[in-house]
């Protein structure tokens, strides 16, 4: 084994997920919890490919990399992993606790109508940052949606208000929910290509497929119309607005935590 390193301060580490959390970006913070003198020190490993910190030597902190990008192409929020599982070579009794570092998740909903007012209000109990967008302001007043992490944009084009809404795209799931295919298409066109983590269009199958054959038509990738989900939301027999909202929410949340969408008692009815 190589030599040990020294190891970053505290303050080197938060400053650096501040950072991170600051631009947007996701990564991995890696911490020694047990089997070694050095209980504590942390790596973060960012999807970007910088890595701050260090654990005992070189070919931990290299081995314990490239398992930080299995862990984040899993999606699961926290694991516990011993060297041994995935660094059998080195001999090592230290287990490694690997946690997601990612902004607040953010949701911008296109639409204010009885769907998106639903989402919006649902979304922002289930503690994300919500961007409500319309270019109707009596849609959009303040006392119907109270809450804190509710954002209104009156939407004078809703081009450069989604635009402005999106952002990058980092840790962002749009729902574009509006009354019409015009408006439905132009928020599309402005989504596209950013690329958010999460892209649902509203709409029967065959309103959905004309507005995605006219991206098709302006240019999209097949890549970024493979990501869309139209018609948006899980199939639970939806039928009010507040329960495709529950739906739209779900399949956004399925998405986000690598989830599969079926019943959990599935395997029970399976076996009877």
């Amino acid at each position: 084994m190589d030599a040990y390193e020294e190891h970053a301060s505290p303050q080197q580490i938060i400053r650096a997920v501040s950072r991170l959390l600051e631009g947007g970006g996701i990564g991995v913070l890696i911490t020694i919890i047990s089997g070694s003198e050095n209980v504590g020190a942390k790596l973060l490993v960012e999807q970007s490919g910088e890595v701050t910190g260090s654990l005992d030597n070189a070919d931990l902190r290299n081995a314990a990399i490239s398992q930080a990008k299995l862990f984040l192409d899993s999606r699961q929020e926290a694991k516990t992993i011993a060297v041994q599982e995935f660094a059998p070579q080195l001999q090592s009794d230290e287990l490694l606790l690997f946690e997601w570092i990612r902004p607040e998740p953010r949701m911008v909903i296109c639409g204010a109508g009885h769907v998106g007012a639903a989402l919006a209000t649902i979304s922002a109990l289930t503690g994300y940052h919500v961007t409500l967008i319309d270019d109707r302001s009596e849609f959009l007043k303040r006392e119907k949606f109270p809450q804190p992490n509710v954002e209104l944009l009156v939407a004078e084009n809703w081009t450069d208000a989604v635009r402005k809404a999106i952002g990058d795209g980092h840790g962002v799931a749009v729902a574009v929910v509006t009354r019409g295919h015009n408006e439905d298409e132009e928020c599309m066109r402005a989504v596209v290509p950013v690329n958010p983590d999460y892209v649902g269009l509203i709409g029967s199958k065959r309103r959905t497929t004309i507005v995605i054959d006219r991206l098709r038509g302006a240019g999209a990738t097949p890549e970024q119309l493979q990501k869309i989900h139209a018609p948006i939301g899980l199939d639970i027999g939806a039928v009010s607005p507040e329960e495709v909202a529950i739906a739209i929410l779900a399949e956004v949340i399925c998405e986000r935590r690598g989830g599969k969408g079926g019943s959990l008692s599935a395997w029970r009815r399976a076996r009877s």
